[in-house]
């Protein structure tokens, strides 16, 4: 009897797809990480990720029915709740595929809100 692998551990990694639809400012500024190089967002999911993994969101900003499409890694986990923090992980945005238009489009939405010391998912 040999070991092998199952077929499944053998083939390469695809990324996560997540969807998130994020329907008011204030959770948007929770969510939105702009002390991550090139931006990233928090996103609340019990999913299973590794760090470094890559993921592909779909992502809903308040009543835009056009949804981004963007590419990223995971550089943060929260496994689980903690501190009034939700369970979840962060994503920095991709230079490409994607990110720099959902930086630009937060930052905008956004605006001087950014510069508020409330308190976020991540800190």
């Amino acid at each position: 009897m040999t070991d092998t692998q199952p077929p499944s551990t053998m083939s390469p990694a695809k990324p996560g797809v997540l969807s998130l639809a994020i329907r008011e400012k204030a959770a948007l500024f929770a969510a939105y990480m702009p002390f991550v190089k090139g931006g990233g967002l928090f996103i609340p999911t019990s999913k299973p990720f590794k760090m470094g993994e890559e993921v592909f969101m779909l992502l809903t900003l308040l009543d835009d029915p056009h949804k981004l499409k963007i590419v990223g890694k995971v550089i943060w986990i929260t496994p689980q709740a903690v501190n009034n923090k939700p369970q979840g992980i962060g994503i920095q945005f991709s230079d490409r595929d994607g990110g720099v238009e959902a930086k630009k489009r937060i930052e905008t939405i956004l605006g001087a809100a950014l510069k508020s010391s409330r308190a976020t998912h991540t800190i």
